[in-house]
């Protein structure tokens, strides 16, 4: 067991799809997801992912869940290397890690009861007896605010944010230590996130709960987070505690990012920083500096070499050749 404050270590991450071409041609494309990712998610901590629709966020959370398979790196969970599990090394891991899911309509079995949907887990991994099973789901559902008496009904007889909290409760199921919440709040209507969002921080202060947050709603991940990582085109291009990340951000697309985003009070005013050109195809991106092709602050060397994560601050890392060549 990793005795360094952290729960999950991704090292030198890559993810490449494959893209079916014409039959005859010999060229092999690759949709590049993730590009040498290097993370690490603490003990108890919430990390906000952030970044553009198609930066590679959601493809990272089901990395590290195992739910795709890595094309190179090192996942490392409680100081394991999990990617070269057995299958029922695999099983038994995925007590530890859980995910909630984005749609709160189409990740749920509209078959089956809520009781079922958040029993299923304990009876796929033989735990308890049946009585005991039932106990724990009625348990569960006090916890994520549903009434227990709503045990045997189904998913389209509860609103959105219900459904959302009968995913969590099913997350919850196994008392695991990671959580994975990929856009958990996204499709719900803003009163209801605030109530999902709060529900969440309960949850992690009741059970020791480790959260990795992916969003694309800066304000969402500003909320929740101890830390926040910033992804573009496959890559982490920011990392810094939430404050400060948010207050300086020192990245070029941190900084356009957050210039985009609104903000609540009219007095306040922000200076908006327009990208220029096109995003890039994860297919054929930019050599070097993925982000130099839109950047504002480019230097010769951007096409040609890639920027490292390096610390310039206290816990504040960056990929950017505006804090000087890597080391």
């Amino acid at each position: 067991m990793s005795d360094n404050g952290n729960l999950v270590e991704v090292k030198n991450l890559k993810k490449f799809f494959p893209v079916h071409t014409h039959f005859f041609s010999r060229e092999k494309i690759f949709v590049q997801a993730v590009v040498g990712v290097n993370l690490t998610i603490r003990r108890g901590e919430t990390l906000g992912l952030v970044g553009e629709s198609g930066c590679g966020k959601s493809t990272l959370g089901r990395l590290i869940l195992r739910l795709e398979e890595a094309t190179e790196g090192q996942i490392l969970f409680e100081g394991e290397d999990i990617l070269h599990y057995s299958s029922e090394r695999l099983r038994q891991l995925r007590r530890q890690m859980q995910i909630i899911f984005q749609d709160p309509y189409s990740s749920l079995n509209p078959r089956k009861t809520v009781g079922s949907i958040i029993g299923e887990p304990l009876i796929i991994h033989k735990i308890g007896n049946r009585k005991e099973q039932e106990e724990r789901v009625l348990r569960l559902m006090e916890v994520v605010g549903l009434r227990p008496e709503n045990i045997n009904r189904y998913p389209h007889e509860f609103s959105g944010g219900q459904r959302q909290r009968i995913g969590i409760a099913r997350a919850l199921a196994l008392n695991p230590k990671l959580i994975i919440a990929d856009e958990p709040v996204s499709a719900l209507d803003v009163s209801i996130q605030a109530q999902v969002l709060n529900l969440l921080e309960d949850l992690q202060q009741e059970f020791h709960l480790t959260y990795l947050f992916i969003a694309h709603d800066l304000h969402v991940v500003e909320h929740i987070s101890d830390r926040v990582a910033v992804m573009h085109l496959g890559r982490i291009a920011e990392l810094a505690r939430s404050e400060d990340l948010y207050r300086q951000p020192k990245h070029p697309y941190t900084q356009a990012l957050l210039s985009a985003n609104p903000v609540p009070d009219p007095t306040l005013e922000r200076k908006r920083i327009l990208l220029q050109g096109e995003v890039p195809s994860p297919i054929h991106p930019p050599s070097g500096c993925n982000f130099h092709t839109r950047c504002l602050n480019k230097f010769n060397m951007c096409p040609t070499a890639v920027p490292q994560l390096k610390e310039i601050e206290p816990d504040h890392w960056v990929a950017c050749f505006l804090y000087g060549p890597n080391k």
